[in-house]
């Protein structure tokens, strides 16, 4: 069934939602055992080289982007790095389901860049959308604590994640902002490559002390997953979108996040969070719906 328009942004989306919950779970069990830097390099890496042959094979250009303003790649690749990095980070004290639910505040701060950036403006609708989904998010976020929630005692992993999530929201605007008429391919391969020489840069020291022969099994498997599922094919996923999208609603598929990991940790592990947990994802797929319709 060939897809078009909307239609193909949110289908996009959907396969988004699926291929981020899983990098959590992984990304949770791997964490302890490997720089942020170190392994968010090595995925960006092996993601560019993936975009780069599949843009050859569909045509793309690669060089002449890099003629016209070549520092945009340099900033998109940078907040995707800063995002990658920080949430590995966080991982490392932040369990999956909570950070997937800090995830889910990307939608209301993707609305504020794509006005600042775009003019995009809300609907009453969205308004109450966006403000019922930040709602769940911090109901999981605090892990049912009202006593928690009141004293706003936020651990230290979701609150580095956080600062991450607002660079994948401003990278959400940018990318639109910042085109030039380059493809998804092109302009994801670009990033991607961008995004690996700032991480390269940034964890050299790191890189050169990791020694990769002790490294578990686990780290190898995570990096292969994020690689191509979480990094290649998810950014391909949201530049696609962005030019068929709104942000908000782009990143609107983030409040199912929270429902594909709570998937991902019972195959993983089988586990499930407590019921009070499970209803603030219900009030994030309650935005997600709201966010949706026209």
């Amino acid at each position: 069934m060939r897809l078009t328009g909307a239609a193909a942004g949110h289908a996009a989306m959907l396969g988004f939602s699926a291929l981020v919950a899983g990098s959590f779970s992984l990304g949770a069990i791997a964490a302890p055992h490997v720089d942020p830097g170190v392994i968010s390099a090595l995925r960006f890496v092996v993601a560019a080289l993936i975009l780069a042959a599949a843009a050859r094979a569909a045509g793309g250009d690669l060089r002449t982007p890099l003629r016209h303003a070549p520092w945009r790649w340099l900033v998109l690749g940078g907040l995707m790095a800063a995002y990658f990095v920080l949430m590995f980070e966080g991982l490392k004290t932040a369990p999956a389901i909570s950070t997937a639910a800090v995830f889910t505040l990307t939608p209301i701060m993707a609305a504020g860049f794509g006005w600042l950036f775009l003019r995009q403006r809300l609907t009453g609708r969205m308004t109450v959308a966006l403000t019922l989904g930040a709602a769940g998010a911090l109901w999981v976020i605090f892990r049912a604590d009202l006593g928690a929630l009141l004293r706003f005692e936020i651990g230290r992993g979701e609150a580095v994640y956080f600062w991450g999530c607002a660079c994948h929201a401003a990278y959400t605007a940018l990318v639109r902002k910042l085109n030039r008429g380059e493809g998804p391919l092109v302009s994801t391969f670009l990033t991607m490559s961008a995004g690996a020489l700032v991480l390269f840069v940034w964890s050299a020291r790191a890189i050169l002390a990791t020694d990769w022969a002790a490294l578990p099994a686990i780290v190898w498997i995570t990096l292969a997953y994020v690689s191509i599922a979480a990094t290649a094919t998810t950014s391909y996923l949201v530049q696609f979108a962005s030019f068929r999208l709104p942000a908000a609603k782009v990143m609107a598929y983030t409040y199912l996040v929270p429902s594909w990991v709570i998937l991902w940790e019972l195959a993983v592990h089988g586990t499930l969070p407590p019921a009070l947990v499970a209803g603030g994802v219900a009030l994030t797929c309650a935005a997600l719906w709201m966010l949706l319709k026209d």
